[in-house]
């Protein structure tokens, strides 16, 4: 054991004198590292900036004097680089290559440059430039609803400019890329679209904008305009497009020229107050996309009135798509020799019409050749009155014309609440009634109970009366006349019938089709 001890100290010794033999210089030579080429750079990132840009930073290489980018549009660096910056010292970090093209992938390599060494390899990285955005604002004077004018800065190039929705694409010109201005035809009227300028596929620029309401031809009318005045100086054929806000008529509005109203925008309907529409020299009237409300009506009278007698034809009533309340007489009034020529009520919703001193639809000595009445909403209505009355007048003084008279697809709720008060109250020589896929709720009265209206049970089929018994076969109102043909006694199961809200829940009604078509789905 002695004697290992002993040899390994002689070992150590002999080691420390050969170590203490070395030159300095001879160290100085080892911590000196001679190569022929430089050292790579290392830890290289690449960030997008202002979309195009690209933004490099790497670490110092001590041998390095300079070093030189290459950026490629294909990733294995084969062909010639889109760029390429040479003489970079470590100082200009982090450098930023711009000019590149947007939503480009592309493939980016740095090398060291020394002095009397041959350069480093390579160290790469990847960057995808964001989608140009060259588009400027799109000029309010320049947007119509089928056109617009797209601008961008002027020599930019471009291929193609695409929209959506519609799928649209156009090339691009050499003049319209020199004035950087393209014109777009053929848009729908009040519709968002997206455009995007490209350069082959890259998006050069992208921007969003919504055409202006079709008016076709409509004169547009605001809340601060006179639509009472409009209204009675108008030119027949003048359509009158109203903008949103609330139009304060509170008067009477003598029309003798054959006029439509529509609003500008149907999801955000125009409300015209307390006007009552007084109609003269066989004019027609449209009216469509609005809300009707009678509160202030001078007189609490009918919505609208034929004020004038004649031999001639007044022109079509169509009233579309409005929401028509507050009335207290009724809705239309006709105690004048007046023939209409139709009389076409459609997706309207009606509530709150007391016929106090008149019926729903109130003609006594005027007749239409057809009244359609279809895909309606009404309620809270005629409580204390008929809903369509029709007298013998009309065909007193119009005794060829037989009246067709339609209703279809509507949904009825708490009408007639009188005992004898009627649906159908039509007392004309000549007429037919169709009368199919309603529902009625909620309902008292009764279909009718006069001799002359005429009843063709072929012509009501698939009503459903819920809360209305006296409507029906197996009533004993007595001198009343009943559906006994198809119909059904289902509940509807409204959503809310209070607040107005007449979606069902009944899926037999649904799968028939029965009843006002908005609250089937």
């Amino acid at each position: 054991m002695n004697r290992n001890i002993l040899l390994s100290y002689i070992f150590f010794l002999i080691t420390l004198v050969g170590f203490s033999g070395c030159k300095d210089s001879d160290l100085q030579e080892i911590t000196k590292l001679e190569v022929d080429r430089a050292f790579s750079p290392t830890g290289l990132s690449a960030t997008v900036v202002n979309k195009t840009g690209v933004r490099l930073t790497w670490k110092a290489v001590n041998n390095a004097k300079t070093y030189t980018i290459e950026i490629f549009e294909t990733a294995d660096f084969s062909g010639n680089p889109v760029k390429k910056v040479e003489n970079i010292t470590f100082a200009q970090l982090p450098y930023t290559v711009t000019g590149l093209s947007g939503d480009t992938q592309y493939a980016i390599r740095v090398k060291a440059v020394g002095e009397g060494v041959t350069d480093s390899k390579w160290i790469t990285a990847t960057a995808k430039t964001d989608a140009e955005q060259i588009f400027q604002t799109v000029n309010a004077a320049k947007l119509t609803a089928n056109t617009v004018v797209l601008n961008w800065t002027p020599g930019e190039v471009a291929t193609t400019i695409t929209l959506t929705p519609g799928n649209i694409t156009r090339a691009v010109t050499a003049a319209e890329i020199t004035a950087g201005e393209a014109t777009i035809t053929g848009l729908t009227g009040e519709t968002t679209y997206t455009a995007k300028l490209l350069n082959a596929t890259k998006v050069r620029g992208t921007i969003t904008f919504t055409t202006l309401l079709d008016l076709g031809g409509a004169i547009a009318v605001y809340p601060t305009d006179n639509l009472a005045t409009l209204m009675a100086n108008a030119k027949a054929g003048d359509v009158f497009a109203l903008f949103p806000g609330t139009y304060n008529i509170n008067a009477d509005v003598t029309v003798a020229a054959s006029i439509s109203l529509k609003g500008a925008k149907p999801t955000d309907k125009p409300i015209i107050k307390g006007m009552i529409v007084r109609l003269k020299g066989n004019a027609g009237l449209g009216l469509k996309d609005l809300e009707i409300d009678g509160t202030g009506a001078i007189g609490g009278n009918q919505a609208i009135i034929y004020d004038e007698a004649s031999d001639n034809a007044y022109g079509n009533l169509n009233i579309e798509n409005c929401n028509i309340k507050n009335y207290v007489k009724g809705l239309i009034y006709v105690n004048v020799k007046a023939l209409i020529e139709s009389v076409n009520m459609k997706g309207n919703i009606i509530s709150n019409i007391e016929c106090n001193g008149g019926d729903f639809i109130d003609f006594r000595t005027g007749i239409a050749k057809t009244l359609t009445f279809s895909n309606n909403t009404v309620y809270a209505s005629a409580l204390a009155r008929d809903f369509f009355r029709m007298d013998a007048g009309g065909s007193t003084n119009f005794p060829a014309i037989t009246s067709v008279i339609t209703v279809s697809n509507n949904t009825l709720n708490g009408m007639c609440n009188g005992a004898a008060n009627r649906l159908l109250y039509i007392r004309l020589a000549k007429h037919e009634i169709y009368f199919s896929k309603n529902i009625v709720a909620n309902s008292g009265g009764i279909l009718t109970n006069q001799a002359s209206t005429i009843i063709v049970q072929a012509n009501f089929t698939a009503n459903n009366y819920y809360n209305a018994a006296t409507y029906m076969a197996g009533s004993v109102t007595a001198g009343a006349k009943y559906d006994t043909g198809t119909f059904t006694t289902l509940n509807p199961g409204f959503t809310a019938p209070a607040s107005g809200n007449f979606t069902i829940s009944e899926s037999t009604l649904k799968a028939n089709g029965i009843g006002d078509a908005r609250w089937r789905n």
